[in-house]
């Protein structure tokens, strides 16, 4: 037989074994699945949802404009994660999977957070009077439970702000906001404990007394307490009162790829502010699974549905949206919308699945929780 021969045999052996279809594999077979960003290692029941989830932002991306990155895990162990678009269209930054979105309102389950390691400490209960941390605070019997759980029935700051505020060239403080209500009295919405009322001021507050208990900045408290010990590198929380330089984060774009906003609310931190990656993010999920360093049995009170009159499936706990239809399954997430960003942070706390979708395109990116669930 030739060299010409069995050149040519050797060649299609190898050109079959290269295109092997994955599904002739055993099931528990690791593979290695190459995306746009990244390779994962997944077995075979994994793989499919791998590539449909890709095939679905992807599409997205190209006919809607969906710009940001996703990741979804189960048991902790990544099955997708990838990037799309820019992070600075006029210089053409890509997004990688260390790109950094403002979370807007998923800043509110690390706020929380922060109070539960306080109260894990013994420096704070939660029914504490605001009044113990501000004696000056005009609105009684608010504690710090009634924070938590949006049952204040206080006036929302980002409004009458706007009204008290003279300098909107000035960021505006968490201090300062309180200082506002103290010397204005805003009108508030209900009495406490009365009705629920999804309202940031409540987490402006929770950050304060974070940094009257702490003596120190939120944003330091924070980093100190909570993303270093997580080794949660790539996470900061921005305040526009005392910015600092952060590299490799997402401009925030609103409608027709303007830039949005930053806003003298932007000095307000607690309710907003945190900037974060997909990874990041997962670090801590997973933290809220091993119990440290905080205590799986205080954590517990989190996901516990807070309000009798509100849906079992659409409930909140502290810090968290809660949806406890399916007892063997509850469901915790939080979005956030804020200056150009969204952000979706769910976990399926039964079958231990984390969904996390961050992008910058405010306009372009929205999705319902229950279809994000569905698609996962």
């Amino acid at each position: 037989m030739s060299y010409k021969i069995l050149f040519a045999i050797f060649s299609l052996f190898l050109i079959i074994a290269l295109f092997v279809d994955v599904s002739e594999k055993n099931d528990n077979t690791e593979t290695v699945v190459l995306e746009d960003t990244v390779k994962i290692k997944i077995d075979k029941k994994q793989i499919a949802k791998s590539k449909e989830l890709h095939e679905y932002f992807k599409r997205r991306h190209e006919k809607i404009g969906f710009n940001g990155a996703v990741l979804f895990a189960e048991n902790g162990k990544v099955v997708y994660k990838n990037a799309f678009g820019f992070a600075d269209i006029k210089n053409k930054k890509k997004i990688n999977l260390k790109t950094r979105f403002q979370i807007a309102s998923v800043s509110k389950p690390f706020t929380t957070y922060a109070i539960m390691l306080l109260k894990q400490a013994g420096e704070l209960d939660y029914n504490d009077d605001v009044r113990k941390y501000f004696p000056e605070f005009p609105y009684e019997n608010i504690t710090i439970r009634l924070l938590m759980i949006h049952k204040s029935g206080l006036p929302e700051y980002f409004y009458f702000a706007d009204k008290l505020w003279e300098d909107r060239f000035k960021p505006i403080s968490n201090k300062e906001v309180i200082e506002l209500m103290i010397k204005h009295h805003p009108q508030r919405y209900y009495l406490p404990d009365k009705k629920y009322n999804y309202i940031n001021t409540n987490y402006c507050l929770l950050a304060a007394i974070v940094e009257e208990i702490s003596d120190m900045p939120f944003e330091e408290f924070m980093q100190e307490e909570v993303f270093e010990p997580l080794e949660m590198e790539n996470t900061f929380i921005y305040n526009k009162k005392k910015p600092t330089e952060e590299d490799n984060c997402a401009i925030g774009y609103s409608r027709r790829r303007r830039i949005a906003e930053d806003s003298y609310l932007n000095g307000v931190v607690g309710d907003k502010g945190i900037y974060t990656t997909v990874e990041d993010m997962l670090k801590f999920d997973q933290a809220l699974y091993n119990g440290e360093p905080l205590h799986s049995e205080i954590l517990s009170e989190a996901f516990q549905p807070a309000h009798k009159k509100l849906y079992i499936h659409d409930n909140y706990g502290f810090g968290w949206r809660i949806n406890a239809q399916d007892s063997t399954n509850k469901i915790v997430y939080h979005t956030g919308w804020w200056k150009g960003f969204r952000s979706y942070f769910i976990r399926e706390l039964g079958k231990k699945k984390t969904i996390i979708v961050l992008s910058n395109m405010s306009n372009q990116s929205v999705f319902g929780t229950k279809q994000l669930i569905e698609l996962f």
